[in-house]
């Protein structure tokens, strides 16, 4: 009998829809009067934003703006975010733009609500001390779910590698989630946006299932497969795929980007408590190395790694099928065109489809292979077992462009 176990954590408040960040300013006033703005320079100098500062000023709100937020968040800037907030005395963050600013709010706010903590101090699940200062995160891209997950990841120079911070702490107080602040979001970052969403919904979909006992939720951030994840993930997948390529084509699609956003939302949500997988744990030394973006990586490794899992997930493949509006004469048939279904709409909207054209050298796949183990919340939480041998066959499957290198015999 299928498990009836579900876990969903997830913000206070979801404010989703057209205009929906107007709201803002009543929002934050009644979390605090001092507000932090975590934006990047681009953002900062946009009509939207100053119409958001405006609405925060209109409320009573004393307002400071951080706009240096850099792709792929650095460490080092998370730290001047916080020694230029300290004196201002925050008493709520905003992080509005894509991933990144929302990331940088989420970890400001730890660092503020816990002085003398460190980032170091706080890699892994479950180590943040304790509250943090409220976020409101709105996202101006429709993809990381950031707005909505417990989880923030940050590049630590030092380690030349992107660690995380997971921890139901960390979950913002209010996401406002508004798609026409993506209207302006161009056709290639819409497409990488959409595929890390569509990514997130699948690996969490297909994640290992875990015993449910009462101490499973209290015990893991990410508890794998469950029964409201999966109802999250495939509300995502049924949406990205109907409007992630309506979207790319045609940026002014507002219906298209409120499917997309919508997606990107539900997707969070399933994987804030499910977890990834493969995927992401391959992604992580992919990018070190190409200096590539994240939402590029997991979406190309995506079709290797179902095809990897197909073995494991032919239940589950088949409703993602039918979840992509594909339908087949059997289970098996299904599975499997689920796999070709991601691939197709991955390359219809422009992800590149092999590691080679990340710049990924052939020499670096032993060592990436290796690297993906170190990830072992991520290899745990695969449906198929993996060790570093079977590591190396999805790496060096997805360098070539040799998916069915990994089918079943």
């Amino acid at each position: 009998m299928q498990s009836t176990f579900g876990l969903m954590r997830s913000p206070q408040a979801i404010l989703f829809g057209p205009g929906q960040r107007h709201a803002v300013g009543r929002v934050a006033r009644a979390l605090g009067r001092r507000a932090l703005v975590c934006t990047d320079q681009r953002l900062s100098t946009d009509p939207q934003f100053a119409a958001l500062r405006q609405s925060l000023l209109d409320a009573g709100a004393e307002v400071l703006v951080y706009d240096g937020t850099q792709p792929e968040l650095p460490m080092d800037g998370v730290l001047e975010c916080v020694a230029l907030a300290r004196p201002f005395a925050p008493e709520l963050v905003l992080g509005i733009g894509g991933g990144s600013c929302m990331d940088m709010a989420k970890l400001v706010s730890l660092l503020l609500a816990h002085p003398g903590t460190t980032l170091d101090d706080c890699y892994g699940e479950f180590k943040v001390p304790g509250p943090v200062l409220p976020v409101i995160a709105m996202p101006t891209t429709a993809g990381t779910g950031s707005e909505v997950t417990p989880v923030a990841v940050v590049a630590d120079q030092r380690r030349d590698l992107k660690v995380g911070v997971s921890s139901p702490h960390l979950i913002p107080h209010t996401a406002i989630c508004d798609p026409e602040l993506t209207l302006s979001c161009p056709p290639r970052l819409t497409a990488w946006a959409g595929a890390d969403a569509l990514t997130h919904a699948i690996e969490a979909f297909t994640a290992t299932r875990r015993e449910p006992t009462p101490e499973l939720g209290l015990e893991r951030v990410f508890v794998g497969k469950n029964l409201l994840s999966d109802a999250c993930a495939l509300a995502a997948i049924s949406a990205l795929s109907r409007h992630l390529p309506r979207a790319v084509q045609d940026g002014s699609d507002l219906a298209a980007r409120a499917g997309v956003m919508f997606g990107a939302l539900q997707a969070g949500l399933a994987f804030g408590t499910a977890g990834t997988a493969a995927a992401h744990a391959i992604q992580y030394p992919v990018g070190a190395i190409t200096h590539t973006a994240h939402a590029v990586g997991v979406a190309v490794l995506m079709p290797y790694v179902m095809a990897f899992n197909r073995p494991a997930c032919t239940a589950s493949f088949a409703q993602i099928a039918a979840a992509m509006g594909v339908h087949a004469a059997s289970e098996a048939a299904a599975a499997d065109a689920a796999i070709e279904a991601v691939a197709g709409l991955l390359q219809r909207i422009g992800i590149p489809s092999t590691l080679a054209e990340l710049g990924l050298d052939p020499q670096r796949a032993a060592w990436v292979a290796e690297q993906s183990m170190l990830a072992a919340r991520l290899v745990t939480n695969n449906p198929r077992p993996l060790d570093e041998a079977a590591m190396a066959r999805i790496v060096q499957a997805a360098l070539g462009g040799e998916r069915q290198a990994l089918s079943p015999p």
